[in-house]
């Protein structure tokens, strides 16, 4: 895991800066990033960085201290922010709480830190405490592209206009809290790509140290709540937020493409890159991350790959043939390694966009009895028309065929449903006409949501 947020340069840790910092490598993290907020903590940041291999600085001038922003301030920001330890702007932005500086002091101090930024390609560390809309003018106004909404406070509609621009949006401690109910329901509907976790030590302890001293190694009970509210495990979190911010803040190293990978207690498998559709929505074309996991391959696996990647099917609740592509391009593959799973006593699932038939020109529904349990059929759209604007199928007629595809599979597959994404050229009310028809069950899945 990685805390994206803290200050280990405050005076909170002097005593015991050292054990404090043990505490975190023993307790698992991967990488620390302290941030500075006035010219002494930002210099105590990069020495800290420097000092220790997994501890990375962020440079900049808080809004509180934004009075005190001068050129040869500015000038030391400038030079610490050259340095390969420091791998952001922060921590600024606008605090209209407080009012420690005089509010058009902070918002040119922000505009001139934002545009440093921008000139350095640094990502940005933003602070924004009652003061929404200014925040969001002067980010719009930027044309801010790159940073994060740090310890987010906000409501849904500031966290919708930041994500647009590109901006993450961090957790941190608070929403663990029992007053946070709005808080929670924002992180709920965050997706995957745009999340981040950070600690804000030492500020902000998590439930159920609330009141402590905060710390990085505590960062694991706000990743436990963010894991049950969005309904996923702790090792989804982990490798979700550390993807994002090693892709953020250039730190770390990613990985290759995976062949399987695990999402809560079932398994994917990644069967190739090539589909039969081209969706406008489809994230593969956005982006090579899935859940934290690579799913860009370099080149198809084997069946003997695939196998490897298993190991023991019985490990897990379900083996899904998914991945970025259209896994029954590769039928045979799929019928062997259903076969070789359902021996081990495990469901397996096919997430397909019901081409199966057209792609190999028969009806393949029925080499696939006994062998796999439940499929899911892209459906995506309520008419012709829509599905070819929206999904862009190699073929003609292709949504008659879809149709078609679920209608015989529910000949020979045990469950079979039908999924739609959201959007606002589908009409989903139509969706549940066609499925309530084919007696197929509908999933709507929300745009950007996966998994």
């Amino acid at each position: 895991m990685i805390d994206t947020h803290c200050h280990l340069e405050m005076d909170a840790f002097d005593g015991d800066r050292e054990e404090i910092i043990k505490k975190a490598r023993d307790a698992g993290l991967e990488f620390i990033i302290t941030v500075g907020s006035d010219l002494q903590g930002c210099k105590e940041t990069v020495a800290l960085a420097r000092q220790y291999d997994f501890i990375y600085a962020a440079v900049g001038i808080h809004p509180h201290n934004s009075k005190d922003f001068r050129e040869d301030v500015f000038t030391r920001i400038k030079e610490w922010s050259k340095d390969d330890k420091v791998v952001a702007i922060g921590e600024v932005g606008l605090d209209y709480h407080y009012d420690h500086s005089p509010r058009d002091v902070q918002r040119n101090v922000f505009i001139r830190q934002i545009e440093y930024a921008k000139e350095t390609d640094l990502p940005l560390v933003v602070h924004s405490r009652e003061s929404k809309w200014d925040t969001l003018k002067i980010l719009e106004e930027t044309n801010i592209t790159k940073g994060v909404m740090h310890c987010f406070s906000g409501d849904i509609e500031m966290a919708e206009k930041a994500m647009a621009m590109g901006l993450y949006i961090s957790i941190a401690g608070p929403v663990t809290f029992k007053n946070a109910s709005r808080l929670r329901e924002i992180v709920k509907f965050i997706p995957d790509d745009y999340l981040l976790i950070e600690t804000d030590a030492p500020y902000l302890a998590p439930e159920p140290l609330r009141g402590k001293r905060n710390e990085p190694a505590f960062v694991v009970h706000t990743a436990k709540f963010l894991a049950g509210l969005r309904g996923v495990s702790i090792g989804d979190i982990e490798r979700i937020t550390s993807v994002n911010a090693k892709r953020l803040f250039g730190i770390g190293e990613l990985l290759e493409g995976e062949i399987a990978y695990e999402i809560r207690d079932n398994l994917y498998l990644n069967m190739t890159n090539r589909c039969t559709n081209k969706c406008v929505f489809c994230v593969r074309f956005h982006v090579d991350f899935l859940k934290g996991h690579n799913l860009r391959l370099k080149d198809e696996p084997t069946e003997g790959e695939l196998r490897d990647a298993i190991g023991d099917p019985s490990r897990y609740k379900e083996v899904v043939f998914c991945g970025y592509g259209e896994p029954l391009l590769r039928l045979d593959v799929v019928k062997s390694l259903a076969s070789w799973i359902k021996k081990k006593g495990v469901r397996v699932r096919i997430n397909t966009n019901g081409h199966g038939n057209i792609i190999h020109k028969r009806n393949i529904l029925h080499e696939l009895r006994g062998i796999v349990d439940s499929i899911s059929i892209s459906l995506n759209a309520h008419d012709e028309e829509t599905y070819q604007r929206i999904c862009r199928p190699a073929f003609k007629d292709a949504f008659k065929e879809v149709l078609n595809f679920a209608v015989q599979a529910k000949r020979y597959i045990p469950e079979v449903r039908a999924t739609v994404v959201t959007m606002k050229e589908v009409d989903i009310s139509k969706c549940k006409k066609i499925t309530d028809g084919l007696d197929v069950r509908l999933r709507v899945r929300r745009l950007d949501v996966v998994g």
